[in-house]
This record gives structure tokens, sequence and C-alpha cells, in this order.
């Protein structure tokens, strides 16, 4: 089988990378592509890209996810997020390919009290949501495969809150942290197994058609996780816990961003880790 994985040096992207040889040692063919190297905003490019590489499998791990610079920039948000997405929809669609397509849990209002299931209606309140909806809608459309949102993602690649919190716990004697936006951690590393584990074990092509969630287990606010971060650190910084209307973003961010993974679990027999063991794990790895 040969994967193509696009957005290959984001978080996601690079941890399938670090992970490649569980893949190849089922047989597989990996093509891992970024810009410049492949832009899949361009149709074409991307049609003669697929000439040239025969595909089986796309994992598309490429986005636009500047939730802030969303807001001002929508057209580039847009562009990836929703064009480029169309793009591989199609041609997966005409080519018989299939797509594993990451999105985000933005696509809803965060106005829940209980866990999101596949199911619940998105309501998107800022750019970055609407456009990774509108990605959503086009990768149903074209029947072209499976959908796995997530949220609060992190690795040691990138920018993201692990690192961010990890920096100023070291260089800071105190660090405000919004208490009041609660969800579930994803270490990119856990979902990148996921995606392996999906590929080497499915058989049944009917599962691969629909939405699925996915994050690490167990539930936390952003204070628990710069708390649990500061900890391993063994870190003296004093974190306080404030109000979201007190640290004003110019994109709004769902308070409520909890996930049911019961769907994914059942479907792939899979066991996801807690967000503090694989907090843990990734700290210690980085640190190393």
């Amino acid at each position: 089988m040969n994967i193509l994985v696009t957005g290959a040096q984001g978080q996601l992207g690079r941890e399938l990378y670090d992970r490649q040889q569980e893949l190849l040692n089922e047989g597989h063919t990996l093509y891992f592509t970024d810009q410049p190297q492949l832009d899949i905003t361009r149709y074409e490019g991307l049609a003669q890209y697929l000439d040239q590489h025969p595909t089986d499998v796309i994992i598309n791990c490429a986005a636009f996810t500047d939730v802030d610079q969303a807001e001002s920039n929508q057209e580039s948000a847009f562009l990836i997020n929703d064009t480029a997405t169309g793009h591989l929809a199609r041609l997966a669609s005409e080519r018989n390919i299939r797509l594993i397509h990451i999105s985000t849990d933005y696509v809803f209002d965060g106005r829940s009290h209980k866990p999101y299931v596949e199911t619940d209606n998105p309501a998107p309140q800022g750019i970055y949501g609407q456009s990774k909806l509108a990605g959503e809608q086009k990768v149903i459309h074209h029947q072209a495969g499976m959908i796995i949102r997530t949220a609060w993602l992190y690795s040691p690649y990138g920018k993201n809150f692990v690192k961010t919190i990890s920096r100023l716990v070291r260089e800071k004697d105190q660090l405000q942290v919004i208490y009041d936006q609660v969800g579930s951690p994803t270490y990119a590393g856990d979902l990148a197994r996921a995606i392996i584990h999906i590929l080497n074990t499915t058989s049944n092509p009917s599962v691969l058609q629909e939405i699925y969630h996915f994050s690490n287990e167990g539930v936390c606010s952003w204070y628990d996780f710069a708390q649990e971060i500061a900890r391993i650190q063994k870190s003296s910084c004093h974190i306080q816990p404030i109000e979201s209307k007190d640290w004003p973003t110019p994109a709004p961010r769902p308070h409520y961003s909890v996930f049911n993974k019961s769907k994914i679990k059942n479907h792939f027999q899979l066991e996801i880790p807690y967000w503090r063991n694989s907090l843990y794990q990734m700290l210690v790895k980085t640190n190393r």
C-alpha cells in the first residue's frame, strides 16, 4: 500500500514520520510531503503528483492552524482548510484513494455540558472552525474517506501549549493561565499510533467513511494542564488561574472541548492513554 502524508512538517506529520517503521514493517511505501514540495492548494499540481506517485491512502495533516491569525487572514485559512481539502477529497474519490482527514474540536461552539459525539451538530464560532467544517463537508460530499476530529494537540514539534508553558515555567516566577476552558489534551504521537493501527488492522472499508473523535482520556482545564507541565518540569513557577474574559483573543475559544471517543475505540479496538501519562512520556523524552 502506498501512503501519502500531507502537512508532513506539522505536529502530526512529524510524529507519523517518527513512527514510519511501524508502517514500513507492514510493507507500505510512504511519501511525506509539505510545501513547497507539494502544494495541495493547486489542483492540477496535486493531480500530477498523484499521477507520478500512485497512492492508495492519503493522510491529510495539512492545515492552517493559527486560530487568531485566521480571523484576519480568512482567505488563507479557507484556501488550505477548505479548498485544498476539497482537491484531496475530489481526487481521492475519483481515483479510489482512501482519505484520512484530520479536523478539530473548533467545529463545535463549546457550549455543551457533555462530551461531544460525532452526530452532534457543528456550530463553529470563528473563522478557523468555519474553514475546517467547510473542509469536512467537502470530504463528506465526495464520500472520500474518514474524518478524525482531535483537540488540544501537542508534540515536541512546532508551536503548541506544552512547549510554550514548558519554556515559560523555566523563565518566569509566575504565570496566568485560563481555568474556565476545559478539554482533553491530545499527544500527537498517540494520534499517530492510532492512525497506524487503523491502517494496519482495518479490513472493513465502510468504517473508513465516517467521522471519529480522538483525544487522550481524561479532562482538564488549561490551568490544570499548565500545573501538570510545571510539576513534571519540577518548576517552582506560581501559576494563577484566570477567566477567559481576562485574556481576550481575536478568535473565540470553545469553553468545553471534550469528546466522546466510544466510536473510534469500539470500531478499531483502540486503547487510548490517559492525558497525564502521555504528557509525562513526551516531556521526559524531549528532555533527555
